[in-house]
């Protein structure tokens, strides 16, 4: 059995510490600096009525990403993210809302700030549907039975029209596969 040498102890400590030098250096590198914008593509579609705090989705790089100078992600490289909220839409008010951030880079870490969508407010389509719904049954309600079947045919048209928004109101915040998403890293 042969003894290693003592200079062979060294040069074997010397490679392994030059290896970790070289690996810390590349990793500094390759962080994106605060205040850079990263512009992405998302591979699925995603709601505020399916999606959920924490899921994680995916995407590609739009443009090649730089730091100093080198390219540390090509146009096309895969990104990373979690979804931060999803909340979604309630039926007569408060629209769903949907919130993405991004994680990684090409396989560098990154902290972003968020991108956030919301759903179409209710409002202007609630006030259509009871005020028409209020404006029939008033209408119809006068034909039928005078002032006072206008004012009952006004309460009925306005539940059936209460009713109607509640069937159709829920107003989810989407973003369509392929979006172009913009993200500030922080």
């Amino acid at each position: 059995m042969r003894r290693h040498s003592g200079f062979t102890s060294i040069v074997t400590y010397a490679i392994a510490a030059l290896m970790f030098v070289a690996t810390v250096i590349s990793a500094q590198a390759q962080r994106i600096p605060r205040g850079t914008t990263i512009v992405v593509r998302n591979t699925d579609a995603l709601s505020s009525g399916t999606a959920t705090t924490g899921q994680r989705w995916s995407g590609t790089l739009v443009n090649d990403l730089a730091v100093n100078g080198e390219v540390v992600a090509p146009a096309g490289s895969r990104v990373r993210g979690t979804v931060s909220d999803a909340e979604s839409s309630g039926r007569l008010s408060k629209p769903g809302t949907l919130a993405l951030e991004l994680t990684s880079v090409n396989g560098i870490p990154v902290t972003t700030d968020m991108y956030a969508v919301d759903g179409e407010g209710h409002t202007k389509s609630n006030v259509a549907k009871i005020g028409g719904g209020t404006a029939v049954g008033a209408l119809l309600g006068g034909i039928f039975g005078g002032g006072k079947g206008a004012a009952i045919g006004a309460a009925a048209g306005a539940g059936a029209g209460t009713v109607g928004a509640a069937a159709t109101g829920k107003k989810e915040a989407k973003i369509d596969a392929e979006t172009t998403l913009t993200f500030k890293v922080q």
